[in-house]
């Protein structure tokens, strides 16, 4: 058993080793099992089922802004990686910003640049700056590959290591369960992976930044968590919460960050 043990840490290290790549900004080692190739394919279906299936808004005052704060912010995301070197990274992305009619406060990306915003996170954030925060932060969680990181560590746990093209291929409904729940579509198959206070930190940090050299004011995201805090409250606390949690914590850290982020602003 001891042997058996072993062997089975020694490919799981094996698999850590080769799968390994780094956030920007905060230079941490994370695991990718998901090739990129198959991430952007399953995103790209996933994203056009979904809105076959919803009223995207189109037109409208409310669903230029989300296009126009998106463009704004994924030019800051294509400037900031080719400084870092890191073009790469956004190779098959196809940006897309559609607001999507449905009281949840809520907002999510995905790999390729799919992002969608619900009409009811629009009073919450209460202008182009308060979407700014928003849609900064979600697009930072993408630019990380924080998905990716948490499917890797569904494979792990789940289904023992299996290769995802393995996973697909003998258990295909579990491993669509688990692509959903990473990606934000958690809701809609009962599961939700929450993010990581590190995966959330690393987000608060790369969205000021990319929505600061978007033009929008980073102080704004104070605010936002705050009133973030405050829908917690209520009965029925809206989905986002539950993979974003707002804390007294996490707005003092995101102070901590603006005088770095206050530096792209004032560019």
């Amino acid at each position: 058993m001891k042997k058996n043990r072993g062997w089975l840490g020694g490919i799981l290290l094996c698999l850590f080793l080769t799968s390994c790549q780094t956030v920007p900004v905060t230079g941490r080692t994370q695991l990718h099992l998901v090739p990129s190739g198959q991430i952007l394919a399953m995103s790209s279906q996933a994203y056009e089922n979904f809105l076959s299936e919803q009223e995207v808004i189109r037109g409208t005052a409310e669903a230029r802004m989300v296009d126009r704060v998106g463009q704004r912010i994924s030019l800051a995301v294509e400037r900031y990686l080719d400084e870092q070197g890191l073009s790469h990274e956004l190779s098959g992305y196809r940006w897309e910003f559609n607001l999507v009619k449905g009281d949840d406060v809520n907002a999510w990306a995905m790999p390729g640049g799919k992002v969608v915003v619900y009409t009811g996170m629009l009073p919450v954030a209460r202008d182009e700056t308060g979407l700014a925060v928003v849609m900064g932060h979600e697009i930072a969680h993408v630019a990380a590959k924080h998905g990716n990181e948490r499917m890797s560590q569904a494979l792990l746990t789940q289904m023992g290591g299996m290769a995802f093209a393995a996973a697909l291929s003998e258990r295909p409904q579990q491993t669509q369960r688990l692509f959903m729940a990473a990606y934000g579509l958690g809701a809609q198959v009962g599961i939700l992976l929450r993010y990581s206070r590190l995966q959330e930190s690393e987000a608060d940090h790369l969205g000021l930044i990319f929505m600061a050299m978007a033009g929008y004011d980073p102080r704004a995201a104070v605010p936002f968590w705050e009133r973030m805090a405050m829908e917690s409250k209520r009965p029925g606390a809206p989905a986002f919460l539950s993979t974003h949690p707002p804390s007294d914590a996490r707005i003092a850290n995101i102070r901590a960050l603006l005088p770095e982020a206050m530096e792209y602003y004032e560019k």
